[in-house]
């Protein structure tokens, strides 16, 4: 299946859930997908995917191995993203309390889900503005600090509240420069992360998700969206 060669994408964590529902939707769009994980000989849907499609391309990449980020920046710089959608994130321990937070587990999901994008939007930096292009983070409604009137989750609330941080400051800084920065929340869904009981399928997620993307404008930059198009308050 040809590509629109016009239109190119980077995403992480695309092996499985959202972000594997992503990359399909994008291919058949007509898009340009470089899709990273961080074992790509494990995963089988996306190398299906790659001998079906000439316009997908699977890299490896652990998003806390910086040096790793700035080497594939590197070989992919000659590259224009119109969207840079950082999906890998880690959950971390569940059904802990206020007395049982694991510090060593803290730092390892601020690793992935604060401090990678942030890196990756720096390494990428030049690839994003020859396109003008988008900077999308999967963040989650439980980051919404207004929201927050359960307590407990103290690991991956605070990597999401933190994420969208970056993603404000993000948008304050380059949006003069024609790049949209974005936070999204992509629903309670079926996945490992969001486990069977949740309340969307990952199909249905990634579909809302792609429509957001398609239909932001540069009064955007800056916003907490759900799959849905709606405000979150911060």
């Amino acid at each position: 299946m040809m590509a629109n060669a016009s239109k190119n994408m980077l995403i992480t964590g695309a092996n499985r859930g959202i972000g594997l529902a992503l990359t399909q939707i994008y291919l058949n769009a007509g898009w340009q997908v470089d899709a990273c994980c961080r074992q790509p000989v494990g995963a089988v849907t996306l190398n299906d995917l790659a001998a079906k499609y000439d316009s997908l391309r699977i890299h490896a990449l652990d998003v806390t191995d910086h040096a790793a980020i700035d080497a594939l920046s590197q070989l992919l710089s000659d590259k224009h993203y119109d969207i840079i959608l950082n999906n890998a994130g880690y959950y971390g321990p569940k059904g802990y309390g206020f007395g049982h937070v694991d510090m060593d587990e803290w730092r390892k999901v601020l690793e992935v889900n604060t401090i990678a994008p942030l890196k990756i939007a720096e390494a990428f930096y030049s690839q994003l503005l020859a396109a003008k292009g988008t900077f999308a983070a999967i963040s989650s409604k439980v980051g919404s600090i207004a929201e927050n009137t359960s307590g407990g989750g103290y690991i991956y609330r605070s990597s999401k509240a933190a994420l969208n941080s970056v993603v404000k400051s993000l948008s304050n800084d380059l949006s003069p420069q024609g790049i949209i920065a974005v936070a999204l929340h992509p629903g309670w869904v079926q996945t490992e992360m969001g486990g069977p009981n949740a309340l969307i399928s990952t199909e249905e997620s990634a579909h809302g998700l792609y429509t957001v993307l398609e239909g932001l404008e540069a009064k955007d930059s800056g916003r907490f969206l759900n799959y849905q198009g709606e405000e979150i308050p911060w």
